[in-house]
C-alpha cells in the first residue's frame, strides 16, 4: 500500500442569492493498493473462505508469511487443540533439523544460504498480495527455514530408500497431510526462490542431474510434459493447476447456463465414454458426433452396440454413436481441498483462463443427484473413493458456490449437447434403446421377436402374393 501525506485542496463554491461560501475539502493522495508484477500468492477471498474455511487452512505445517506463527492450525484426524499445538511445534522443530541436514548436504553455512534470500527479499515480498508485518530479519529467517525444508523434503522423497526412517516419509498419514498443505494457495513460497536456492548451491553430481522442477513434479506426482512451453511456474498451487489445464485449444465463450444433467443427456442418446488416451488431461472433454447423425439421428447404432458390446472394438461402429468423451476423475478425501485452492487461484490470478472453474461448473451441471453419479461411475468417468454416490453429488454441487464465471471454454460443447437434447428424434431413439435394447438378453429377445413377427407376417400374406 503506497500512502502519501500530501493533500489537494478542492474549492467548492456554493452560490446563492444571499450566500456565497467557499468550502475547502482536504483529500489525501491515497493510491490504490499496489499490484506488483510478481504478485501471485493471495489470501483467499472472504466469500470463498466462508463456504469452507478448512479447505484453505494448513493442517500440519505453515509455509510463508500468511500463516506464520499461527497456533490454530487444523489438527489431523480430529486432534484436540493441545495435540494440534504439539504437532505444530514438532513441525517447526523439524524445519530446523531439515535446515541442518541441508547445510550438511551442501557444505554451506547459514550466512551463505541466507545471502541469496536477502538479495531477493524485495522480490519475494512483492509476490504476496498482502504486505507482511515481519521485519527484514524475521522474514529472511522464515523464508530460509521454509525453503530449505521444502528442498530437503523433496530430495529425501526422491531417494526414499535412503530415508525410510524419516519422520515424515515413514508415516503415510503425515506424508499425505504435508503434501496437501504444500499445495494450498495461502501456504506458498515463490517458486523462483526455491529454484534459485537449489541451483546456486553446489550439490553432488548425482543431484545435479535433476532440476528442481523435476523434483517438484515427482513429489506432487505431476508429469513435467504437462507444463506448457513458455509457462512460468509461480508456486506449487500453480504447478498443480498446470497439470490439469487442457491440451485442446478451446474457444472461450459464454458462461454455462443451459446444460442438462448426465441422466437426462443419457436419456437423449448421449453415450458417456472414458477417454483412455494416455496424453489426455482431466479437462480434455470432447463431444463426438458425425455430421450426418445430426441430420439422420436414426442411424445412431448405440442400441445395437448395447446388444453386441463386442462390436465396440471396431472404430467404425464406435463412431456411429453420439459420444461425450471425458477423462476419469478420481474423487477422494483430498479432491475438494485441491479443487477449491485451484479455483481460488484462478479467481484471483487467472480470471480470463479459469479452466478449473469452467470444469467444476460443467461437472456441477452434469451432476444433480446421486443417480447422475451412478451413471458416471458405471461409465468409469468417476472413480469414487469418497464413499457413497450421494456424498460425491453433494461435494460437487457445493464446489462452485461463490465462483464467478464470466466465460467458459466449454461453451461450444454445451451448446452442441443442448441442441442434441432438444431434438425429439434423439429421445425416441434413446427410448428404443432403453426399452428394447437395454442389455444383451433384452436386445436378443427383441431381435428374435422381430424375426418371428416377420415370418408370421410373411406366412400370412404369402398366399395372396404367390399364386
Amino acid at each position: 500500500m503506497v500512502l502519501t501525506s500530501a493533500t489537494v485542496d478542492y474549492p467548492i463554491v456554493i452560490e446563492d442569492d444571499l450566500i456565497r461560501e467557499e468550502l475547502i475539502i482536504d483529500v489525501p493522495l491515497v493510491m490504490e493498493p499496489v499490484q506488483w508484477r510478481e504478485c501471485c500468492i493471495y489470501k483467499v477471498p472472504k466469500k470463498l473462505r466462508q463456504v469452507n474455511k478448512e479447505a484453505y487452512t494448513p493442517k500440519l505445517i505453515s509455509i510463508g508469511p500468511f500463516h506464520h506463527g499461527e497456533k490454530d492450525l487444523r489438527g489431523e484426524n480430529g486432534l484436540r487443540d493441545e495435540e494440534n499445538e504439539n504437532v505444530r511445534r514438532d513441525m517447526e522443530m523439524l524445519k530446523v533439523r531439515y535446515f541442518k541436514d541441508f547445510c550438511y548436504r551442501t557444505g554451506k553455512c547459514q550466512k551463505e544460504i541466507a545471502r541469496i534470500i536477502e538479495e531477493n527479499e524485495v522480490k519475494i515480498r512483492h509476490c504476496y498480495a498482502e504486505i507482511s508485518k515481519l521485519n527484514s530479519e524475521d522474514f529472511v529467517k522464515m523464508v530460509l527455514l521454509d525453503s530449505t525444508f521444502i528442498i530437503e523434503l523433496f530430495l529425501k522423497n526422491d531417494a526414499k530408500k535412503e530415508h525410510e526412517e524419516d519422520y515424515i516419509l515413514s508415516k503415510p498419514w503425515l506424508k499425505e497431510g504435508v503434501e496437501q498443505d504444500l499445495m494450498l494457495l495461502e501456504n506458498q513460497l515463490p517458486f523462483f526462490i526455491l529454484k534459485e536456492l537449489y541451483d546456486q548451491i553446489s550439490y553432488s553430481e548425482k543431484n545435479n542431474e535433476i532440476s528442481f522442477l523435476d523434483l517438484a513434479c515427482r513429489y506432487f506426482s505431476v508429469s513435467k510434459l504437462k507444463i506448457q512451453d513458455g509457462k512460468e511456474v509461480k508456486h506449487f498451487t500453480d504447478l498443480v493447476r498446470y497439470s490439469y489445464c487442457p491440451s485442446i485449444q478451446y474457444t472461450k465463450g459464454r458462461a454455462i447456463t443451459n446444460l442438462y444433467s448426465a441422466t437426462k443427456l443419457y436419456g437423449a442418446g448421449v453415450m458417456f465414454r472414458n477417454d483412455e488416451e494416455s496424453q489426455s488431461r482431466l479437462l480434455d472433454i470432447q463431444f463426438k458426433k458425425l455430421p450426418f447423425l445430426k441430420i439422420f439421428p436414426c442411424f445412431d447404432i448405440s442400441w445395437f452396440l448395447n446388444c453386441l458390446p463386442c462390436l465396440k472394438c471396431f472404430p467404425c461402429f464406435e463412431r456411429m454413436q453420439t459420444l461425450l468423451k471425458v477423462p476419469t476423475l478420481i474423487i477422494d478425501g483430498g479432491t475438494e481441498i485441491c479443487f477449491r485452492n485451484l479455483m481460488a487461484l484462478e479467481q484471483c490470478h487467472y480470471p480470463s483462463e479459469s479452466y478449473i472453474c469452467n470444469y467444476v461448473v460443467l461437472l456441477d451441471c452434469l451432476i444433480d443427484t446421486s443417480e447422475d453419479v451412478d451413471l458416471l461411475v458405471k461409465e468409469e468417468i468417476i472413480a469414487n473413493a469418497l464413499g457413497s454416490n450421494e456424498a460425491v453429488a453433494n461435494m460437487v454441487n457445493k464446489l462452485s458456490h461463490e465462483i464467478v464465471e464470466n466465460n467458459s471454454c466449454y461453451d461450444d460443447l454445451t451448446q452442441d449437447l443442448y441442441t442434441h437434447y432438444n431434438q425429439g428424434c434423439n429421445h425416441n431413439m434413446a427410448s428404443l434403446r432403453s426399452i428394447y435394447f437395454a442389455d444383451v438378453w433384452r436386445g436378443t429377445a427383441t431381435i428374435v421377436g422381430l424375426i418371428v413377427f416377420g415370418f408370421t407376417f410373411w406366412n400370412t400374406i404369402r398366399p395372396y402374393v404367390i399364386k
